[in-house]
C-alpha cells in the first residue's frame, strides 16, 4: 500500500501546510481512536510535546479528535520523545502520540506514534489509519466521549527512569558538566536527572520560548556547548536536540564526541563486561573506523539504513540490544525501547567514572576515517530518488568510487525528514573526502538544474 502521511518517521512538515494543520490532526485523533478502538475496545492514548508553540494547537486538535471516537487522552506536557515511550509502555495505553519535529526549526512541526510497547505502530496499523482517514468524522454518543486527564507527575517518573539505567553505586559527584537542551523537551528534565546523581551542572538552551528550539543549540549546532565548555573548565558537555532522543557530548578541550564514539564506548565496555548480546547495528552513515574497531575486538557489526526505526528493526531482526547512528540516536535495548539522548549519555558517564578516564582517553581505541557531508537542497517538484538514478549522477558516483578504490566509499541518499539529498564521502587521512563530496554535489546540482 502506497502512504499518503506517513513516512519513515511519522508524519513531518511546515506548520500551516498540510498535512500539518489543525483540522487535519483533529482527523488524524479521530481517524487513530477509532483504528485503536476496533482493536481493543475502551482505549488510551497519551500525548506529549517538544516545546513548539504550535505543540499547543496540535495538541488540542488531537485530543478532541480522539475523544470524539471514544478514547480517553493522557497529556503529558512537554516531554523527551523516549519519555513518552517509556510512559506509554509503563502506563499500558494502546498509544503514545509524540507532537515533535525533532532537530528541525520551530516552524515545523510533526507526528509520530508508539505502540503499547514503546515501539513504532505496526505497518498494519498505520495503513488501518491512513485508510480510515477517508472516512466521513462522526462522534460516538456523548455518554461515551473519551475523558482527558494530565498526568502531573510524569516528568518525574521519567526522570527516575533514566537513573535507573546506571547502577546505584555510580555517582556523578566532582564531575562538572554543561548541558544543552536545545531549548527543547528535555529542559526541565536532564537538569534535574545530572544534578540528582551528583554533578555540578550549567546550562544552554534551557528557556524555550516556543520559538528558539535548536536556534543555534542543540546537538545539531554544538559550537555553543564547545565554547561553554572551555570558557567554564568543565570537564565535559552533553547536548541534545529538540525532542530529546540525539545526543552529542564534548570533551574538556572541546572536542565533538559523536554518535559512532558513544556507540564504540558503550559497546567496549559491554563486551569487556560480558554482557553485549551478539552485536552492533550502525548505519550506512556510520563510520568506516569504527567498524574496524568493533570487527578488532571480535564484535559483529551491520549496516541498516538511515533512521533510527531501521536500527531498532535489525535489532530486533538479529536479537541484539545495542545499535545506532552518527547523529546521536543510540538504541540500548536491554533498558529502552527506542533511542535516548539521556539515557546514552549516562550509559558514557558510569563508563568515565568506573575507569576513572576522560573521554578522550577512552577512546584511544578508536581510529575514524575522515568523512565529508554536504546537503543538497531540492527544488520543488523535484524527485531525490530519480534525481540519484539519473545517467550523469550516476557515472559521477562510479567515477568517484574508482578514484577511491578500497581505501573509502560513496554514499547518496535522500534526507528522510527534509527536501535534501545527502552526499557523503569517506576515506583515509591522505584523501580530500571534503573536496571530492563538493565535487559530487556539485554534478547533483548541475542535474537539478
Amino acid at each position: 500500500m502506497t502512504r499518503r502521511y506517513f513516512g519513515t518517521d511519522g508524519i513531518r512538515g511546515t506548520v500551516g501546510e498540510y498535512p500539518i494543520t489543525p483540522d487535519f490532526m483533529l482527523k488524524l485523533g479521530w481517524a487513530v481512536g477509532r483504528v485503536l478502538a476496533r482493536e481493543s475496545g475502551r482505549a488510551r492514548v497519551l500525548i506529549g510535546k517538544d516545546t513548539r508553540i504550535s505543540g499547543y494547537m496540535f495538541e488540542s486538535a488531537l485530543e478532541a479528535g480522539l475523544s470524539a471516537a471514544g478514547v480517553d487522552v493522557a497529556l503529558l506536557g512537554p516531554m523527551p520523545t523516549p519519555g513518552i515511550a517509556y510512559l506509554t509502555r509503563t502506563f499500558r495505553a494502546d498509544a503514545g502520540i509524540v507532537i515533535s519535529a525533532s532537530h528541525n526549526p520551530f516552524a515545523d512541526n510533526g507526528i509520530k506514534f508508539f505502540s503499547t510497547d514503546g515501539t513504532k505502530l505496526p505497518d498494519a496499523i498505520e495503513e488501518r489509519i491512513e485508510a480510515m482517514l477517508d472516512e466521513p468524522l462522526t462522534t460516538v454518543a456523548a455518554s461515551r466521549l473519551g475523558k482527558a486527564v494530565r498526568i502531573d507527575d510524569a516528568a518525574g517518573r521519567y526522570i527516575e527512569f533514566c537513573k535507573s539505567t546506571i547502577p546505584n553505586r555510580v555517582s556523578l559527584h566532582g564531575l562538572r558538566m554543561v548541558l544543552d537542551c536545545a531549548h527543547g523537551a528535555t529542559y526541565h528534565i536532564a537538569p534535574s536527572v545530572f544534578r540528582e546523581l551528583g554533578a555540578e551542572v550549567s546550562l544552554v538552551g534551557a528557556s524555550p520560548d516556543g520559538l528558539n528550539i535548536n536556534r543555534e543549540v542543540g546537538s545539531t549546532s554544538p559550537a555553543t556547548l564547545r565554547a561553554a565548555v572551555i570558557q567554564q573548565s568543565a570537564d565535559l558537555g552533553i547536548a541534545f536536540d529538540g525532542d530529546g532522543d540525539r545526543v552529542l557530548m564534548v570533551d574538556a578541550d572541546g572536542c565533538e564526541i559523536d554518535g559512532d564514539d558513544i556507540l564504540y564506548l558503550i559497546a567496549r565496555d559491554r563486551h569487556e563486561r560480558g554482557q553485549l548480546v551478539g552485536g552492533v547495528v550502525g548505519t550506512l552513515m556510520t563510520n568506516f573506523g569504527l567498524a574496524m574497531a568493533l570487527e578488532g575486538m571480535g564484535i559483529p557489526f551491520e549496516r541498516a539504513k538511515v533512521g533510527d526505526r531501521y536500527v531498532v528493526e535489525r535489532l530486533v531482526e538479529k536479537g541484539w540490544q545495542l545499535g545506532g547512528e552518527s547523529s546521536g540516536h543510540i538504541v540500548c535495548a536491554d533498558v529502552q525501547s527506542t533511542g535516548d539522548g539521556i539515557v546514552s549519555a549516562l550509559q558514557v558517564l558510569a563508563l568515565m567514572v568506573s575507569e576513572g578516564k576522560p573521554l578522550q582517553a577512552l577512546l584511544a581505541g578508536l581510529e575514524k576515517v575522515p568523512q565529508a557531508l554536504v546537503n543538497v537542497r531540492l527544488t520543488p517538484g523535484s524527485d531525490a530518488k530519480a534525481l540519484m538514478a539519473s545517467p550523469a549522477v550516476q557515472e559521477a558516483v562510479t567515477r568517484m568510487e574508482a578514484e577511491l578504490g578500497d581505501e573509502g566509499r560513496v554514499l547518496l541518499r535522500p534526507s528522510g525528514t527534509e527536501p535534501l539529498i545527502r552526499v557523503m564521502v569517506e576515506g583515509r587521512a591522505h584523501l580530500d573526502v571534503e573536496g571530492l563530496a563538493s565535487r559530487l554535489a556539485a554534478q547533483v546540482e548541475q542535474e537539478l538544474g
